[in-house]
């Protein structure tokens, strides 16, 4: 059997990906993860797009035509926003300019890629959150006769309660909650910022009882807490599976979780609504979240109607008094000029 050897194509990938991001540039997992998936993508297109398969891919497949082709895949055949499109572009510009230390004879090719420029229009969709009668519905839908049942109650009161990435969840173990007062999680966010958040005594006794479970009453620190059936930690699109399985049970009560695009970010926006309408601060709803930003917290403030109507509310009320209720008359004047009026 003939020796596999690797192309000038693979061996920077492994370099890309081993050494150049997480130790020259320290970027977090959840980045590089990102960058892994717009890799995956595009290494499926090119092979599909030159015939060959993808241990025969050389750096000269990589063309600026060839991306542009890519991108356009992604928005036509997945359907992907403006905004994961210039993502996948952005993956692609930081491998071109690795790949000038790599391979300088490539130089000129890989800078055409680099020269491809990011989609204007990208549109900021509005925040999915749900209602309280809504998060009630959701849990209450949760069968918690059976041991998935009961895991996915404990890990969306969590998420409820703590506004968690679905990644800090699924990343969560053992040794990063406390459960006896007072009653926290330690949560690895982005940028592997730490950050503590307290959790209900209820939602500690939800993951006492399931980690007693899961170890038969042993407690090895490094294990993940949540579990699928084959005990292996839960990734991020499973997570996603289970909570459309719960909107799906709880639109029976709250037939408006049917018409809402609920996934796990959802929840997240959720806690961060409630505690901005529970008169929270920006600055705690930021650390809370571990947002980078403090304009990354200040968005929630534009999402909510009720807060709108609070502030409109405190504005003159005396004097801007609601419409009067009735239809339009038309009494004969100029319909053109009663428009510009409008």
């Amino acid at each position: 059997m003939k020796a596999y050897q690797p192309t000038d194509l693979g061996r920077p990938i492994v370099r890309f990906f081993q050494e150049y991001l997480p130790t020259l540039r320290g970027m977090s997992r959840h980045t590089i993860r990102s960058y892994r998936d717009s890799m995956v993508l595009f290494l499926r297109f090119t092979t599909t797009d030159c015939g060959r398969p993808i241990e025969a891919l050389m750096i000269d497949d990589i063309t600026a035509d060839r991306i542009v082709r890519f991108l356009a895949c992604l928005e036509s055949e997945r359907r992907n926003s403006i905004t994961t499109r210039n993502t996948r572009l952005a993956a692609l510009h930081t491998f071109a300019r690795f790949l000038f230390a790599e391979s300088p004879e490539h130089m000129a090719t890989l800078q055409q890629v680099i020269a491809i420029p990011f989609k204007r229009g990208a549109r900021v969709a509005p925040i999915e959150y749900l209602e309280t009668a809504e998060i009630e519905a959701l849990l209450a839908g949760i069968d918690r006769k059976t041991p998935a049942g009961r895991r996915d109650y404990a890990m969306f009161s969590l998420m409820f309660n703590t506004g968690a990435r679905v990644q800090e969840i699924v990343d969560l173990r053992v040794r990063d909650v406390r459960l006896e007062p007072p009653h926290q999680v330690r949560f690895t966010g982005k940028g592997n910022k730490v950050r503590l958040c307290p959790i209900w005594p209820r939602t500690a006794q939800l993951l006492k009882e399931l980690i007693q479970k899961q170890t038969n009453g042993e407690d090895p620190a490094d294990q993940h807490i949540f579990l699928n059936g084959r005990g292996a930690p839960l990734t991020r699109f499973g997570v996603r599976y289970l909570l459309q399985q719960c909107v799906t049970a709880g639109a029976k009560v709250a037939p408006t979780l049917a018409d809402e695009r609920i996934h796990p970010h959802s929840v997240r926006h959720t806690t961060a609504i409630h505690l901005l309408k529970a008169g929270v601060d920006f600055a705690t709803i930021s650390q809370w979240l571990g947002h980078a930003s403090l304009n990354t917290t200040m968005r929630y403030a534009r999402a909510d109607i009720d807060l709108k109507r609070q502030a409109l509310a405190q504005v003159f009320p005396e004097i801007l008094a609601p419409p009067k209720g009735g239809a339009f008359v038309f009494r004969g004047e100029d319909i053109t000029g009663w428009l510009r009026r409008l």
